[in-house]
């Protein structure tokens, strides 16, 4: 498999346009088939937001892409996940590489219980780079690329847990981007956060797009109508519409999806 994996490295031709696509993806919890073969395609260098009710399978659709639905016991995954003409869903794929191309910020904040700068320089150490000046270089180029290097420069060897909810989240979104992804997942990041960080959040997407794919889990209709390019709308395991953002929430072709954006779902 290491041939494969050396095609993650390998840039990719000026007109290529898709970052990631899944074929007739599936996933079974034991006998339960919470995911019901979802093919997408993910354009580079858009936000593409995944909506739908709790429970519709957007979320699980989202840790798939990254395999992290692998740590659950009973998941059993099929179908293609393609990156960079790789079926990163195959087993002998090494995860880790996967994880390191194909990042994830959480729900809530979950920074380590470490200093700001160790949050970033942590698992970048763990993997053997031990230059100091290329770390510190890091960590200042990822806190600006979170929008939070100027409220945390002179205090990088604090704990990240004094840090506000918001300023936590951009740390983790500077800790994931430490590792160069070429994709970042998001699964509901503002949720916990009040309105103004919240808009700090969606103005630092807004700026990631430049360098990165983003997919975002939201249930928020009008987060996902500001930030995002296009929409997925996810119905009890199936991807029910797929367009560009504006047409989702102002002409979609699917009348549930027009119940679930208009607030007249169920």
């Amino acid at each position: 498999m290491a041939q494969e994996l050396a095609t993650f490295t390998r840039p990719l031709a000026k007109d290529a346009s898709s970052a990631l696509s899944t074929e007739d993806l599936r996933v079974h919890y034991g006998a339960k088939e919470a995911l019901h073969g979802v093919s997408l395609n993910f354009e580079r260098h858009k936000i593409t937001s995944l909506i739908g009710a709790s429970g519709s399978g957007k979320s699980t659709y989202l840790r798939s892409l990254n395999r992290m639905n692998d740590t659950i016991a009973t998941a059993q995954i099929t179908g293609k996940i393609m990156y960079r003409n790789v079926n990163i869903n195959l087993p002998q794929v090494d995860v880790y590489e996967v994880r390191k191309h194909i990042g994830m910020v959480f729900q809530r904040p979950n920074p380590f219980s470490k200093s700001i700068r160790d949050n970033i320089t942590f698992a970048l150490e763990r993997r053997g780079l031990k230059d100091r000046q290329k770390l510190a270089e890091i960590v200042e180029q990822t806190l600006k690329q979170a929008s939070l290097w100027e409220q945390v420069k002179d205090d990088l060897d604090k704990s990240a847990l004094a840090l506000s909810g918001g300023q936590q989240q951009r740390l983790c979104i500077a800790r994931a981007l430490a590792m160069k992804p070429d994709i970042l997942l998001m699964d509901e990041p503002a949720s916990a956060l009040d309105p103004i960080s919240t808009a700090n959040i969606e103005t630092t997407m807004q700026e990631l797009k430049k360098d990165y794919t983003i997919i975002i889990v939201t249930h928020n209709m009008q987060q996902a109508s500001r930030i995002s390019d296009y929409t997925a709308f996810f119905h009890m395991g199936q991807m029910i519409e797929f367009d560009q953002t504006r047409r989702i929430f102002t002409r979609p072709q699917v009348q549930l999806t027009e119940n679930y954006v208009s607030g007249h779902f169920g």
